[in-house]
């Protein structure tokens, strides 16, 4: 366990893409490999139109609030609208799309308790560096 307090603003978030084609990306701003906690929290930016890719977690809750745009959840068949101030739960063993239905981006704080891999997998993909309106958005 870390013996600091963490503190980081949208600037110090490292962010990356899993794989090229991929519609989100995710800021980074704790997670087990660089903080030493047992669960990983980002900011997830889903671009115009982009979606998570169908996903289900073993063990880990995927928790969302949305901080800006609208979208759609799917899990276990159901779909339900996400806008600005929503929270979202999906319980482990549900496969469950996010989808940007929205106009502009969509920004949604999101966890994963426990990380179960999933800091690593996202720091295998891509770096791609928060832009000038992601950052303009996440400092508002």
């Amino acid at each position: 366990m870390t013996a600091d307090v963490i503190k980081r603003g949208p600037a110090d978030f490292e962010t990356f893409r899993i794989k090229p084609g991929d519609t989100n990306r995710m800021a980074l701003f704790i997670d087990p490999v660089k903080d030493k906690v047992p669960f990983v929290g980002f900011v997830e930016v889903f671009d115009k139109g982009g979606a998570t890719p169908p996903n289900t977690h073993i063990e880990a809750y995927e928790v969302f609030y949305v901080l800006e745009g609208e979208g759609e959840a799917t899990c276990a068949g159901k779909t339900v609208p996400i806008a600005k101030g929503d929270f979202l739960a999906v319980p482990p063993g549900h496969e469950h799309i996010v989808t940007n239905t929205g106009e502009g981006r969509l920004y949604c704080i999101t966890f994963m308790l426990p990380n179960e891999g999933f800091a690593e997998l996202v720091r295998s993909g891509q770096k791609e560096p928060l832009d000038a309106l992601d950052l303009s958005t996440l400092t508002a």
